[in-house]
């Protein structure tokens, strides 16, 4: 690795490390505190959109009404989004004059922003209208957020109280008192910093080759802020982050991996609070930390390589250039390609495609570790749990006792909850590549043969099933076999985890908590963060280590040997 990528990578960590606690603090105070920060400002309009819905703030629900409620809102919000696509023709706000949307590439987009994924089959600027862009999807990058940080919240509260909260509740919460106002401070910043934030029609310029080029504008900027502080990824232009519109500058770049990691580090502090031991948070902290350090390296090494030609020539190696943003340097892409893999965001600033073989393998393993390297908004937080609960499990056999976490017991049930959510992850993303693999529908979209055409397969697959949106970008998408396929492995990467995910807390949350008795396996040490990490890399390889072996390393092996495909 070179000095520059490790310079980037422990400013880049010193800073998450420095705001994990206060974000984590306020995460606290929002959610589970008596009182929720500007009382008299915000405080009224919580209470007005809760009255509107017909609820209590102090009204409990049981892990089944909590579902229902999430699901029920879920759906709405998937056949919102699809009809204003299809009807955006009709609608105001539209310049250019764009037409509807298919219906194949609709249910993509809906399914897509409301599954918190953001995975884009079409190019933004060309087209999605003003008033798309904004009513549907940026509210989605809203609503979906606060839909993961309820879920992780439920579970951390199923884990240390007796009560699982209130679906409405935390959505309005999450939405009104901590996306918003971060996102309204960020959008700020980037328009200072050279971001668009207009409704102007697109307008037409002549370039000193005296060609015609039409300029995309939009409200860019308002839509970037939640873009990636509620970890969705999607660009309002087809180059997403490598567009100089959304990313002008170094700054931003920084300022953009800062809000993908921010919330979900900020939950790993919060849950500790809400255990009454800030060291369990801690040590979640930590083993996200250590998976991400390895990726960031992993990912410098194949991507930062000597140029024989300019090392002969005595200048600096300049590495793997294609498909790379040269404003920022290859070391800034390769770190970007593994915050935003790691969190499930999807952004890019780079073509992943265009890494090497074992550069696009890092984000790849990012992702089909099950999205627990920080992960999405609330995802992260309840996937590196259940990882927890089996690495309790797994602790439990070895000193022969029943595991206890947090002074309850893992039980059976529990146990089967665990392996469900496990087991839905792979399933889902294998099934559906071995699918495409074989279907003609499915294979005459790629760009490429051989093992990289598999890995562009399985890719697709993972980044939807993980919820992440990135893509390899040598895959046509826009098909109906891979718009109808990719739609369906979202919604369920996202719904049907987030089901046994609420089924646990709530087989938690009526468990009597027991003190700590002799050979209880503590969970807020060093020992216990090894074994989580452990926990984690195990499923991850074990389950995807065979299709990734035919993919992106036999492709490494093929290309060291001189063979190209």
């Amino acid at each position: 690795m070179t000095l520059l990528g490790w310079l980037q990578t422990l400013l880049f960590f010193a800073l998450v490390l420095a705001l994990t606690k206060p974000v984590g603090l306020y995460l606290f105070r929002v959610f589970v505190a008596d009182t929720q920060p500007l009382p008299r400002v915000l405080g009224p309009i919580e209470r007005a959109l809760l009255r509107l819905c017909g609820v209590r703030r102090e009204q409990e629900q049981t892990w089944g009404q909590y579902t229902a409620a999430l699901l029920a809102f879920s759906a709405v919000g998937l056949v919102v989004l699809y009809a204003l696509q299809r009807f955006q023709h009709v609608l105001p706000l539209n310049p250019r004059g764009l037409p509807a949307v298919g219906p194949a590439l609709a249910f993509n987009t809906a399914a897509s922003f409301v599954a918190n994924t953001n995975w884009q089959s079409y190019a933004g600027e060309s087209t999605m209208s003003y008033a798309t862009q904004m009513l549907g999807l940026t509210w989605q990058n809203f609503v979906s957020a606060a839909t993961g940080l309820g879920v992780a919240l439920a579970l951390a509260r199923g884990l240390t109280r007796r009560t699982l909260g209130n679906f409405w509740v935390d959505l309005v919460r999450g939405t009104l008192y901590v996306l918003l106002p971060l996102s309204f401070l960020a959008a700020l910043f980037f328009v200072s910093q050279g971001v668009l934030q207009n409704l102007a029609p697109y307008p037409e310029h002549t370039t000193v080759e005296g060609a015609k080029q039409t300029l995309a504008f939009g409200p860019v900027a308002s839509q970037e802020a939640i873009k990636m502080l509620g970890t969705n990824g999607g660009g309002f232009f087809n180059a997403n982050s490598a567009h100089p519109f959304e990313n002008p500058t170094p700054l931003t770049n920084l300022v953009q991996l800062l809000l993908i990691f921010v919330l979900p580090a900020g939950l790993t502090y919060t849950y500790g609070k809400m255990a009454g031991d800030t060291k369990q948070g801690w040590v979640l902290f930590a083993a996200m930390s250590v998976l991400f350090l390895v990726g960031a390296a992993a990912s410098y090494a194949a991507e930062v390589q000597p140029n024989p030609a300019l090392t002969a020539a005595n200048v600096l190696p300049s590495g793997n250039l294609e498909g790379k943003e040269t404003r920022f340097g290859v070391a800034a892409s390769a770190l970007f390609a593994t915050v935003t893999t790691d969190a499930s965001c999807g952004a890019v600033n780079a073509m992943h495609d265009s890494f090497t073989a074992l550069g696009g393998l890092v984000p790849l393993v990012n992702m089909q570790l099950g999205e627990v390297i920080f992960g999405g908004v609330g995802a992260g937080l309840y996937g590196i749990l259940v990882m927890a609960v089996l690495a309790v499990f797994i602790a439990g056999l070895m000193v022969g006792r029943t595991p206890e976490f947090l002074g309850k017991k893992i039980e059976a049930r529990e146990m089967t909850l665990a392996m469900l959510y496990v087991l839905v992850f792979p399933l889902v993303i294998l099934g559906l590549s071995a699918v495409g693999a074989v279907l003609p529908q499915g294979t005459s979209s790629l760009n490429n043969a051989g093992p990289h055409g598999l890995s562009e397969i399985l890719y697709a697959f993972t980044s939807g099933v993980a919820n992440n949106g990135s893509a390899f970008a040598g895959l046509n998408a826009n098909t109906p076999f891979w718009n109808i396929s990719l739609g369906v492995s979202m919604l369920a990467g996202r719904f049907l985890m987030m089901v046994p995910v609420l089924a646990l807390a709530g087989s938690l949350v009526g468990k009597k908590t027991v003190a700590p008795g002799p050979g209880t396996f503590p969970t807020n040490g060093v020992l216990f963060t090894g074994l989580l990490v452990s926990v984690v890399v195990v499923v991850g390889a074990l389950t995807f280590f065979p299709a990734l072996s035919l993919g992106p390393i036999v492709e490494h092996f093929l290309g060291a040997a001189g063979k190209v495909f």
